[in-house]
């Protein structure tokens, strides 16, 4: 696993443990949404935009995107979509 898919599981996981829901495994497949995925509901989801645009300077549901598992997610930054320094 590449250092750029584990920096955004961590970062899933740190927002799944604030919402209470630590106990939802995370993989580069899960789902962002839906009871088999992560659960994330759309204040959740609005949170994980704004932590992917601390880290990395922007992200993909601001781009218009809407991604629908991690791996999406992770592929929005390895095409080179984020702009960091």
């Amino acid at each position: 696993m590449t250092d750029l898919q584990n920096s955004i599981l961590d970062l899933v996981k740190g927002l799944l443990e604030r919402s209470d829901k630590g106990d939802v495994t995370v993989a580069l497949d899960s789902p962002i949404h839906g009871e088999e995925g992560l659960g994330l509901d759309s204040l959740e989801t609005a949170e994980l935009s704004a932590l992917l645009e601390d880290e990395y300077g922007n992200d993909p549901f601001g781009a218009g995107l809407m991604p629908e598992t991690v791996a999406e997610i992770v592929a929005f930054y390895e095409a080179g979509e984020s702009v960091p320094a």
